[in-house]
């Protein structure tokens, strides 16, 4: 598996203005290319492939500027931002309802501010600097430090960050199976004051809560500062300025930081129990179409969620637990404890599905029998049953509704 090693190049450090030159020329080259590409695409409705755009730009000034092998790849960078585009074209052309607009061409990089990729594959990487343990990437005079070895390192890409460059050390990683049984399974639903209610088809197993206030607590600070950032720059007509990047940029980071410590304590926990296979519950457009009220919908929409499900799940399968992704549409509301049958949600509905019991409070759901069940864990079981309806076939008296919660 593809792993990504990344090092933070601020403005402050003296590294920035090397790097900073060589995106400056690789936003040329990829205007000047994509220029030509436009203009053929536009007026005469032909597409120009990379081997043509290679062969009109080889002795070019924007081509020359940079390495062969790093212009080359800001070419076939463009061509791959060109042929998703006609494939996404293709695609909304036969179900628009996919899309949430129409796909647009590849457009071009601003000609003061922007900056574009450096990508460096391994033969534009000193290979005596390697052996030091250090990253010099062809034509820049900066070395950068790496745990990597020569023989897993893919490539490196410098990319342009709000406050500086992000240096990105791909490399390779053995997948390593852990004594776990596919046949226990763990299912993920998730949400905002809980991040994720965890719980498994194991008996013993005791149902997890882990903490989501902390990020929502984050964004609603980052929301308050950036409104009062852009209610002063409607003032003079502008979109942003430094200091709102720069609280951007914090915010994403310290958001990162949380999604990945939560995501590995959930692997951890899945191979301490020994559990194979873990279901999480995610619905198409859920952000898009989420109608919680307003302040909830923004808490929800912030949380991102689906970055969330990609950490959990190359940890998963780093370590041979297979990831099943299943919609879940009506897993809050179904009683688990009576075993509701879980409809599919059906916009064409006539008749809503009925179910045995319904959610008190906030935190807590009553079954047909007056049992309370912490709301979070029944959506929690409702999902694994979706995915494998007979995950409980032995019954659900070994099911724990008793959580207990982690502060990540």
């Amino acid at each position: 598996m593809k792993l990504v090693e990344q090092h933070l190049i601020r403005k402050s450090d003296p590294r920035f203005a090397a790097i900073d030159q060589a995106a400056f020329a690789s936003k040329n080259l990829y205007n000047q290319a994509n220029y030509q590409i436009r203009q053929a695409f536009i007026h005469e409705g032909q597409y120009l492939p990379y081997a043509e755009i290679f062969h009109r730009l080889k002795h070019h000034e924007a081509y020359c500027a940079l390495p062969r092998k790093v212009s080359n790849s800001i070419l076939i960078q463009l061509h791959k931002n060109w042929v998703a585009f006609f494939k996404a074209n293709e695609v909304y052309k036969e179900d628009p309802s996919k899309f949430v607009g129409r796909p647009k061409i590849p457009g071009y990089k601003d000609k003061e501010n922007g900056r574009n990729i450096l990508i460096y594959d391994m033969q534009a990487i000193l290979k005596k600097a390697l052996k030091r343990g250090m990253i010099a990437p062809s034509g820049l005079s900066i070395e950068i430090p790496t745990k990597q070895m020569h023989k897993t390192i893919d490539q490196v890409r410098i990319v342009p960050r709000l406050d500086g460059y992000m240096v990105e050390v791909v490399y390779q990683k053995t997948e390593e199976q852990a004594e776990v049984s596919p046949s226990l399974i763990a299912a993920l639903d998730l949400g905002v004051n809980t991040l994720a209610a965890v719980t498994s088809t194991k008996r013993g197993f005791q149902p997890l809560l882990v903490n989501g206030r902390p990020l929502k607590s984050l964004n609603q600070y980052y929301n308050k500062q950036r409104a009062r950032h852009q209610k002063h720059l409607a003032k003079a007509k502008r979109f942003t300025s430094r200091q709102l990047d720069r609280i951007t940029t914090k915010r994403n980071r310290r958001v990162n930081a949380y999604l990945h410590t939560a995501s590995r304590r959930i692997i951890n926990l899945l191979v301490q129990e020994g559990i194979g296979t873990l279901v999480v519950g995610k619905n198409p457009l859920w952000k898009q179409e989420v109608q919680m009220g307003r302040k909830n919908n923004q808490a929800f929409v912030h949380i991102p969620h689906a970055r969330f499900i990609e950490m959990v799940t190359y940890k998963a399968k780093l370590v041979g637990i297979r990831v099943v992704i299943t919609e879940e549409s009506y897993t809050s509301k179904a009683s688990f404890l009576d075993r509701d049958s879980l409809p599919t949600y059906d916009p064409k509905r006539t008749e809503k599905p009925r179910f045995s019991g319904k959610r008190e409070t906030r935190g807590l759901y009553r079954a047909s029998n007056g049992k309370r069940i912490h709301a979070d864990i029944n959506g929690s079981y409702n999902i694994a049953c979706k995915a494998f309806p007979h995950s409980f076939g032995q019954g659900i008296e070994g099911a724990a509704v008793h959580p207990r919660r982690l502060a990540v």
